[in-house]
């Protein structure tokens, strides 16, 4: 049975959920498809593209953010909705964060974000910086959710499942430091060394 590419980006989101991202091999892929590793080519040149596509498809599944209000909620909207399409996944942070490092797709999030900022009237210096950095605290945020909950599941650590999470909190936080560095807000006292 001959597979098209959306067949294989298909499973490989099944394997990653059921196995991981560190068993999300081209051997493994081709076994549950039920080809050879080397058929796999015919659709992506080699394994990072794959995965490329798979974290495409991943945000692609998650939910868009209207383009609309002032900057901070549609940074908080693009945001919670990276932070929702990567915990759908097993390992999801993990793999868009490797992704969009490697330069090979994962932009969606970014691009969104530099548009709010801009809208928001941001200096031009500032605004990339501001969007990598609210993607980096995203991921990282998510991949302690992942990594803590797996260890959990696992029995490597004696805590269960958090039952709350400080990503809201986190994520005002940071939106403050932008907002002092745009000039929004005086940064306040400062404190004594």
């Amino acid at each position: 049975m001959r597979h098209h590419r959306a067949d294989v980006v298909e499973r490989a989101l099944a394997v990653l959920d059921a196995y991981g991202l560190a068993d999300l091999s081209m051997r493994r892929l081709g076994a549950e498809l039920g080809v050879q590793p080397s058929a796999l080519y015919h659709h992506f040149a080699n394994k990072q593209l794959l995965l490329a596509a798979v974290a495409d498809e991943v945000l692609a599944r998650g939910p868009r953010p209207p383009a609309e209000g002032t900057w901070d909620e549609r940074v908080a909207a693009v945001c919670s909705g990276l932070r929702e399409a990567v915990l759908a996944y097993r390992d999801g942070a993990e793999l868009v964060a490797t992704v969009h490092a490697f330069g090979l797709g994962a932009r969606a999030p970014y691009d969104d974000l530099v548009a709010a900022l801009r809208h928001g009237g941001l200096d031009d210096g500032l605004v990339p910086v501001a969007a990598r950095t609210l993607v980096h605290f995203v991921l990282g945020h998510v991949s302690d959710e992942q990594t803590h909950l797996q260890a959990g599941s696992a029995g490597a650590i004696g805590d269960g499942p958090r039952e709350t999470s400080d990503f809201t909190l986190g994520l005002g936080i940071v939106v403050d430091g932008i907002r002092v560095r745009a000039g929004e807000l005086s940064p306040g006292p400062r404190p004594r060394r």
